[in-house]
C-alpha cells in the first residue's frame, strides 16, 4: 500500500520505492528534506515486495546470496506512471541502492520525471553503464552519490561500483545532463535516509 507523506496537494511529488528498512527511516528523511529546501512537497513511498525482481531492468545472476535478479522494472514502472497523470505537478523519482538504480533507469524510459535522485545506486549492475552510454535520459537532472567505502569490498562485482559511478557521472556530463556526484563518508549502510534526502533536495532545488 502506498504511503503518503508531506503536503498532499503539493505541486512537487517525490516517488520512492521502499522496503521495510527505508520505511523506518522516512521520518528522518522527511525532516532532512524539509531542512534543506523551502519547497512544499508530497512523498509517495511505494513498498516493493521482491526487491531483486521488481526493481531490476533485466535479468542478472545473484551477486550476494542465491537470489538472481529478475526483469520486473518495466512492470513496476508501468504501475508508477499511473500516479503521474497530473500535468500541473512536477514528479521526481528517487531511491537508495537498487531503488536508486531503478530511479536512474526510469528516466531513460519516460520524460514524465523532472529528475532522478539516485542515492548510492547499484550501478555495479551488469551492463548498466553500457546501457547509459548508448542512450540519453529523458531528463536534464540526475543526482548520484556513493559512500567512500562502498567499493572496498571483497565481492568483485560490487567492488566495481566506484568505477561505475564515476563512469556514469562522466557519461551524463558528456551528454549535457545537469548532474552531480556526491561522495559520502562510510559504507553502503550508513545514513541511508539522510543520503536519500540530500538526493531529493538537490533535484528539488534545480
Amino acid at each position: 500500500m502506498i504511503k503518503r507523506y508531506g503536503k498532499q496537494d503539493a505541486l512537487v511529488v517525490l516517488i520512492q520505492m521502499v522496503d521495510d528498512y527505508d520505511l523506518e527511516g522516512l521520518a528522518t528523511e522527511m525532516a532532512e528534506i524539509q531542512r534543506l529546501t523551502d519547497t512544499e512537497f508530497c512523498l509517495l513511498a511505494i513498498p516493493v515486495d521482491n526487491w531483486n525482481k521488481d526493481l531490476s531492468p533485466w535479468t542478472a545472476p545473484a551477486v550476494f546470496g542465491k537470489e538472481d535478479f529478475g526483469d520486473g522494472a518495466k512492470e513496476t514502472l508501468t504501475e508508477i506512471l499511473k500516479l503521474t497523470n497530473d500535468n500541473t505537478k512536477s514528479y521526481i523519482i528517487g531511491g537508495y541502492s537498487l531503488a536508486g538504480l531503478f530511479a536512474l533507469w526510469a528516466v531513460y524510459q519516460t520524460d514524465v520525471f523532472k529528475g532522478a535522485a539516485a542515492a548510492s545506486p547499484s550501478v555495479w549492475f551488469p551492463g548498466f553503464t553500457d546501457y547509459m552510454r548508448e542512450r540519453r535520459p529523458h531528463t536534464d537532472s540526475v543526482y548520484l552519490s556513493l559512500g567512500d567505502k562502498e567499493e572496498k569490498t571483497r565481492n568483485p562485482v560490487m567492488a566495481a561500483v566506484g568505477d561505475r559511478i564515476r563512469e556514469a557521472s562522466e557519461i551524463l556530463k558528456s551528454q549535457g545532463v545537469t548532474t552531480t556526484l556526491e561522495w559520502n563518508s562510510g559504507n553502503h549502510f550508513k545514513d541511508a535516509a539522510l543520503r536519500t534526502a540530500r538526493a531529493f533536495a538537490w533535484v528539488i532545488g534545480l
